[in-house]
């Protein structure tokens, strides 16, 4: 379970050095934050600013999960965005059995076995770790809006909430406060595969090998074939996975979408006969193109890169699905 602290009792910890890392307190582990620090690395470029009145970390939790916090003055904050909320397409925790690779298969196995959703961007578990943010590809999806967002976590965070939440631009104490509760998901020596001792021992490049600056995202077009697919030999008990962690992650009732879908053979015969359809219903066009807003409705499908679903997963998801169907 994640600690929270508020505002005065986490200033002090900042004061201290001290930051807490996944489920354990500093006390019991360091964060490698902490040891990269002691080591002449500078972060602080990157830490909240808590003299803004209404900054804190459980003001950051509550708008990341639910949308919207208390206001420095009392009462609500609107929405930040009516479609969805930070949690729609982020995990909170460590998704990845290897941190130093991303590897979809191996991401769906792991994430399955705790529990978390296999969804579209990456997690924001060790968010502040990482150097770069929209990466690779997503110049070819935002243009020029990738340049403040690229090595920049504040406009990484930014440009989440207005483009990919399709929502308002965050006020101050709002983006400082999810900044600061991304800080209480930074990873710590053990999620790279170290123990305190070992890290103290290893220089930072050595330490910072350990784990991936940024997220990579190759974006891939649907095959050119639809309706003989990729040629690949689908697995559908692996594609079975898929859709239960993440098709229905959203569609379950509509949570984030108006396209209900279920473990109904209804939902499976409506997705096979559209699969090589040029349409916002073919498995192909929204797994790799996405689905746009449409008039009057900002809500939209967004896609998945190659390292958030690779083409044999792909294939396994159209055999499950058939499968169902039939």
């Amino acid at each position: 379970m994640i600690k929270l602290y508020s505002i005065s009792a986490i200033s002090l910890l900042f004061v201290m050095g001290v930051f807490l890392s996944g489920a354990n307190t500093a006390e019991d582990i360091k964060s490698v934050i902490e040891v990269l620090e002691s080591k002449g690395v500078d972060y602080s470029s990157k830490k909240p600013n808590f003299n803004i009145a209404g900054v804190s970390a459980e003001a950051g939790k509550q708008l990341f999960h639910e949308g919207f916090s208390q206001k420095p003055n009392g009462g609500k904050t609107k929405k930040q965005s009516k479609h969805f909320v930070c949690t729609s397409c982020h995990n909170v925790e460590k998704e990845d059995p290897d941190l130093t690779v991303s590897d979809p298969q191996a991401r769906l196995i792991y994430s399955n076995e705790k529990g978390l959703p296999f969804l579209q961007g990456t997690t924001m578990y060790g968010a502040v770790n990482r150097d770069t943010y929209y990466n690779g590809d997503y110049d070819k999806k935002y243009g020029d809006l990738v340049e403040p967002a690229r090595n920049d976590i504040r406009g990484a965070i930014q440009l989440c909430a207005t483009e990919c939440a399709q929502g308002r631009e965050l006020k101050d104490w709002e983006l400082e406060s999810i900044l600061a509760y991304l800080w209480t998901i930074e990873l710590n020596v053990e999620d790279i595969g170290l123990t305190e001792e070992t890290a103290s021992n290893m220089d930072a490049d050595g330490i910072r090998a350990k784990y991936l600056q940024g997220s990579p995202a190759t974006f891939l077009p649907p095959p050119p074939d639809r309706k003989n697919g990729s040629g690949l030999v689908g697995n559908s008990e692996n594609g079975k996975l898929i859709y239960e962690n993440s098709c229905l992650h959203c569609h379950y009732r509509g949570e984030y979408s108006f396209l209900h879908l279920d473990n109904s053979r209804l939902s499976f015969k409506h997705l096979k006969k559209n699969i090589s359809k040029y349409s916002r219903h073919s498995l192909y066009q929204v797994t790799r193109w996405g689905v746009p807003v449409k008039s009057g409705k900002r809500s939209y499908m967004p896609q998945y890169t190659e390292e958030r679903m690779s083409k044999q997963q792909l294939a396994d998801l159209r055999a499950f699905i058939e499968e169902e169907a039939s």
